[in-house]
């Protein structure tokens, strides 16, 4: 029997094969969910570089946010990546959920990053 930590670490394996399968070349707008934070990163796996990040611990949104780890957090983790990721020049993306299911703070994320002019 697998442990929950091997389950996620296959569930994202999976998740990622099919991002490099159907990706062709661009970006990966990568998540990542703990229990107090949400965070996401614009990554480049070509060269091997973080283009954007935000996160909930950023400055500018902790006094904003009434908690990091609610759906409003991760709504407006998502308009700020989409916002960073269009000032690095990057407006097409493909979505890494990594290893969660595509509900509650990650479909949050995703749906306010296209809000903010991402395409994936």
């Amino acid at each position: 029997m697998l442990n929950v930590k091997e389950l996620f670490s296959r569930r994202q394996r999976r998740a990622r094969h099919q991002i490099r399968k159907f990706g062709k070349g661009r970006p990966r707008l990568s998540v990542f969910r703990s229990g107090l934070h949400i965070y996401a990163q614009v990554i480049d796996d070509a060269q091997g570089k973080t283009l954007a990040a935000a996160s909930s611990i950023d400055k500018e949104l902790r006094a904003k946010l009434k908690s990091g780890a609610n759906t409003e957090a991760a709504a407006a983790i998502g308009k700020l990546i989409a916002e960073r990721a269009k000032k690095a020049g990057v407006s097409e993306v493909v979505f890494d959920r990594g290893g969660y299911a595509y509900h509650g703070r990650v479909k949050a994320l995703a749906e306010a990053a296209r809000e903010g002019g991402l395409s994936f």
